[in-house]
Formats: C-alpha cells, sequence, structure tokens
C-alpha cells in the first residue's frame, strides 16, 4: 500500500486550523499549536531517540505560510520564527490519524513541565 496523498490544504487562519485532504477519503483539521509542538524539526524532534524537546508556550502561535516541496511535503512558516521541518504527506496523515492520542500525550508532559517542585 502506498502512502496517503494530500489532495487539498487549506490554511484557516481564523479558526487557527491546517485543513489536510487525503486521496484516501481521510480529512483532518489540524490546530497550528498541534503542528507546532509536533514539528518534525531536529529542533523539536533532536537528532535521535529519546532527544525530543518539550515545546511550551504556543497556544497562540500562527501559520504565516504553507510552501509546497516537491509533490511529497510543505514547509510551514511559524509567526514565532520557526520554519525548519518538512511536513510530508505520511507524517500530516500520521498526525491527524493520531491526533487524540498525540495531544493527550502532549498535554501530559506539558502538566508535568509546568508542576511546581
Amino acid at each position: 500500500m502506498s502512502d496517503p496523498l494530500a489532495t487539498e490544504i487549506r490554511l484557516r487562519s481564523a479558526s487557527r486550523v491546517l485543513e489536510v485532504s487525503f486521496d484516501d477519503g481521510n480529512r483532518f483539521e489540524l490546530p497550528f499549536e498541534y503542528l507546532r509542538v509536533h514539528s518534525p524539526s531536529a529542533e523539536v524532534k533532536g537528532h535521535g531517540p529519546g532527544q525530543e524537546v518539550l515545546v511550551l508556550g504556543k497556544e497562540n502561535v500562527r501559520i504565516t505560510a504553507v510552501e509546497p516541496v516537491g509533490q511529497y511535503a510543505v514547509k510551514l512558516v511559524f509567526d514565532d520564527g520557526h520554519d525548519t521541518g518538512l511536513y510530508t504527506w505520511k507524517y500530516l496523515h500520521e498526525l491527524g490519524r493520531s491526533f487524540a492520542s498525540y495531544w493527550a500525550r502532549y498535554e501530559e508532559r506539558r502538566a508535568q513541565a509546568v508542576k511546581p517542585r
């Protein structure tokens, strides 16, 4: 089975979501904050397992541009200056499919990070 292909991408600035439709019939509305804290960049993912960085304070981040990269990805430009990491169709599909579990894990990690010690 081949990787899903994005068929349409809509930047919904007012609601702060990126709507992505795929050739397999799936359509996901991905919040800007979610996309920013799950960036595929080395800044967020690190350079190997266990090197992930928890990104905080992105509740109001906006996407200012969606730039196509070949036929397989987009580069998202955020208003906080972040613009590295390519969001492949496969990764965007994964983010959409796994939104509930990824977001719950992020909120859990965020809560642990801001707990008083």
